[in-house]
């Protein structure tokens, strides 16, 4: 193992419980529009939702559309999607969804107990690509700061993952070089192949266990695993 000095982690999917949070949020939203009146369940609203966000995300990655355009189109072509008529659709959605999600907790097991093992022997810091706003107030409501020095966003620094400028910039950040850092994130694009591209090593974190032809430096299903690798 290289003598590894800072650790580089994404946020949502790795740390952050995306998926539950959002779900939480989706179910609240749901309820308070009073979406039941149309013809779909708060199971399909998520399960669409979570379908349209995913694909706009990796829209957004790809350079292909910006922030606003993502967030003015989720809901809409969710609903519409939906059978929701246009002039129905609240424009209230996105509003909510942005001030209520990012206020939720939930973590992947072990989050807390693997950064505090980390935080005594590594420089800890995040790249991700959501928005600094929203990812400020995840991290603070998950009680996630105390951990991390650097916390570098796509929208700071005008480069998404996997452009290795969005890498490299970290880099410069935390002073340090691609040889003595790890980056650890669930996406193959662009947390693996992105750090692969910076000359970074990189931990793929999988926790369904899902197939792929990528080879990662290294490779988890649960975050408590880190502390067997470090």
């Amino acid at each position: 193992m290289k003598n590894y000095t800072h650790i580089f982690f994404d946020l949502d999917h790795t740390l952050w419980d995306f998926e539950k949070n959002s779900e939480e949020t989706i179910y609240h939203l749901f309820e308070a529009f009073k979406l039941g009146r149309y013809d779909f369940t708060c199971a399909d609203f998520f399960k669409k939702y979570s379908y349209v966000n995913k694909r706009l995300w990796q829209l957004y990655n790809a350079g292909k559309v910006n922030q606003e355009q993502l967030r003015r189109t989720r809901f809409t072509k969710t609903l519409r999607d939906l059978g929701v008529p246009q002039d129905e659709i609240p424009f209230e959605l996105e509003y909510e969804y942005l001030r209520i999600c990012p206020t939720k907790s939930a973590v992947f097991p072990f989050t807390h107990e693997t950064l505090s093992y980390l935080k005594t022997k590594y420089e800890l810091h995040i790249i991700t690509n959501g928005f600094k706003e929203s990812q400020e107030q995840k991290i603070s409501a998950s009680n996630l700061q105390t951990y991390f020095g650097e916390v570098v966003t796509s929208e700071c620094t005008g480069f998404a993952k996997p452009d290795k400028r969005i890498f490299q910039h970290a880099l410069e950040r935390a002073n340090c070089t691609s040889k003595n850092c790890l980056m650890v994130g669930d996406n193959l694009e662009a947390d693996i192949l992105g750090a692969q591209n910076a000359g970074i090593d990189q931990v793929f974190f999988n926790p369904s266990g899902k197939k792929h032809p990528l080879k990662a430096t290294y490779e988890i299903v649960c975050l408590s695993e880190l502390q067997q690798i470090l």
